[in-house]
């Protein structure tokens, strides 16, 4: 093995040990970021808008997953180097691992889950434990040259006795302990991460959430449209969509987790999850969607949520004269603020606890979160709720608002196409076109669809479940070989009709037809 390799390899296993160990602590400490974690909360916090765009157009929700193992490949090209350089120059290992260690101690206490003490002492540990590591492999290499030296004297004087080479072993020895401390670091990390890092503290699928007053009955099948590869009328909470800027899911201990109401209201108050499962709750389908959502976009989905009507939360602070802005937080500090007046018109805005008849899976906001029918996520929907602050409109902007998006975020009308897919061929003659349409708050009257631009031909419709949840649609239309552009569009409960004019998503929500091309077969 060549000595500079050989020194790479030394850099890439320092680092390897020193994030390893990050990730195991970050996972046994709720309270402790891993280097990668807290890098990378701070990098989504600075990304300018159109970067953020391009990597949800690009990468969908597998952005995060890219952005920490983007992270992790950086560190570790960038051990490589260190590896190579610091050979003989200990006192520049010890700045690179102890300075990568402030800053990412200096990126997680910026974070309210971040306890500075321990994330100050885990993290210079883990520094400490890169430049061991380092220095360690470096000597193994020391050993490995002084060994290839005593050899070639041998080769060079034949006469004297020979011996077995000390270099094979060194060599060994070096492979041997960069490939060990790496495997351990490898599975160090990925048990903090995926193993003890997974999601609340305790379990809350064992924390029982009392039946709501009036228990809706579940959906009729009879009212529920059977089509191959149609979106259910409810998504499973398994296949709900997520979208958030948590690269970690914050675990959040219920027994010691409380909601907070304060700024301008005249009792500032404060729940435990024991005392809000005390309210009557109430529970209804709602159709929840991100703003980011493109036409025929996958973010959207609708379930039957749960919770604490909103109302009586603040009827029991009572709301002070000029709050005209309602501010969620969430325990990682995230927040998102809508007018005070929609808790008030009817829509029923809630404290959810539970999603689809099981208490809030951990990725969906465990142990509370809001859900406010009519308003984009970005605006109203704060998973993991810590807080709900009664603001002035002007006085405060969430948390994508300076971020490029616009302060109010009414859910647009749209529609869907989920059958056919552009993937497949159809026969000639007549084919079914089916999916979902959605205008929470109003309702939808209509769907159509049409093919190459023909007459509009309108949907059969699934029974409504409320106002604020989609419905399933489905049409028979005639198809002739060749290509066949499909398109569909929504009338709402208020009679507006989409525009076919496309719309991007930001700043307030997309616009316009969604549209499938498929292939016709004789």
């Amino acid at each position: 093995m060549k000595t500079r390799t050989a020194l790479a390899l030394s850099g890439v296993t320092a680092v390897s040990a020193s994030l390893g160990f990050g990730e195991l602590v970050a996972g046994l400490f709720a309270s402790v970021y891993s280097p990668i974690t807290a890098i990378g909360d701070r990098i989504v916090d600075w990304s300018p808008p159109a970067l953020k765009d391009f990597a949800i157009e690009t990468l969908g929700t597998a952005d995060k997953p890219a952005l920490l193992i983007g992270i992790a490949v950086v560190a570790l090209i960038l051990g490589a180097g260190v590896g190579v350089l610091s050979y003989g120059r200990a006192w520049l290992a010890f700045v690179v691992f102890f300075g990568f260690a402030i800053i990412a101690i200096a990126a997680g206490v910026q974070s309210p889950l971040v306890d500075p003490v321990w994330a100050t002492v885990m993290g210079l540990a883990g520094g400490a434990l890169g430049y061991a590591t380092l220095n360690y492999l470096h000597r193994l290499v020391d050993n490995s040259e002084r060994a290839q030296a005593v050899t070639a004297g041998l080769a060079a004087h034949p006469e004297e006795e020979r011996v077995a080479s000390p270099m094979i072993a060194s060599r060994r020895d070096f492979l041997t302990a960069a490939g060990g401390i790496s495997a351990v670091a490898v599975a160090s990390g990925a048990l903090g991460r995926f193993g003890f890092g997974g999601g609340a503290i305790i379990d809350p699928d064992t924390l029982a959430v009392p039946e709501a007053a009036g228990t809706l009955a579940p959906p009729d099948a009879a009212n529920m449209l059977s089509v191959d590869g149609i979106t259910p009328i409810i998504v499973p909470n398994e296949d709900f969509y997520l979208i958030d800027t948590a690269l970690t899911i914050p675990r959040v201990d219920p027994t010691s987790w409380s909601l907070a109401v304060n700024g301008m209201v005249e009792n500032e108050l404060t729940f435990t999850l024991d005392e809000l499962k005390a309210f009557d709750l109430v529970e209804e389908y709602v159709t929840i969607a991100c703003v980011s959502n493109p036409v025929g976009g996958p973010y959207v989905g609708n379930a039957k949520w749960t919770g604490v009507r909103l109302v009586e939360v603040l009827e029991r602070a009572g709301v002070a004269d000029g709050a005209t802005q309602i501010v969620g937080t969430s325990v990682d500090g995230w927040t998102a603020g809508f007018p005070t007046e929609v808790v008030f018109d009817g829509r029923e805005p809630m404290i959810a606890l539970a999603m689809n008849d099981e208490p809030l899976p951990a990725s969906h906001g465990f142990p509370a979160r809001l859900i406010v029918p009519g308003l984009y996520g970005y605006v109203s929907a704060t998973k993991w709720l810590s807080e709900i602050t009664l603001t002035t409109w002007e006085g405060f902007d969430g948390y994508w608002i300076p971020r490029g998006w616009a302060k109010e975020g009414p859910i647009k009308t749209q529609s869907r196409i989920d059958v056919p897919t552009g993937d497949e061929a159809l026969a000639a003659g007549m084919a079914t076109v089916a999916g979902v349409a959605w205008a929470p708050n109003k309702g939808i009257d209509r769907v159509e669809v049409r093919t190459n631009q023909g007459p509009w031909s309108e949907a059969m419709l699934s029974e409504p479940l409320s106002d604020k949840a989609w419905v399933q649609w489905r049409v028979e239309i005639p198809v002739e070989p060749g290509e066949a552009v499909i398109q569909v569009r929504a009338t709402d409960g208020e009679g507006f009709t989409q525009m076919e004019n496309r719309v991007e998503p930001r700043p307030d929500g997309a616009e316009g037809y969604d549209t499938v091309v498929v292939r016709v077969e004789a």
